[in-house]
């Protein structure tokens, strides 16, 4: 368990479109992911964001994740 703050948010509106939430505020169903390449990589691997916002992920989506790491 990490403290939230430290967690980048990933959300999947109403609309179908997924986004990186950096304010932590937006709307819509949201998942946490620590920014470090190992969770990236696993997360990326083990279809964990997929799941927990019960969506595809576009690739954009990762590599912008990255940038983070």
């Amino acid at each position: 368990m990490k403290d939230k703050s430290t967690l980048i948010r990933v959300a999947a509106n109403p609309n179908g479109e997924v986004q990186i939430d950096p304010s932590g505020k937006a709307h819509g169903r949201g998942a946490y992911i620590c920014p470090n390449t190992t969770c990236l990589q696993k997360a990326q691997k083990s279809k964990g964001l997929e799941r927990s916002l019960k969506r595809n992920i576009p690739p954009e989506i990762y590599e912008h994740l990255s940038t983070y790491a």
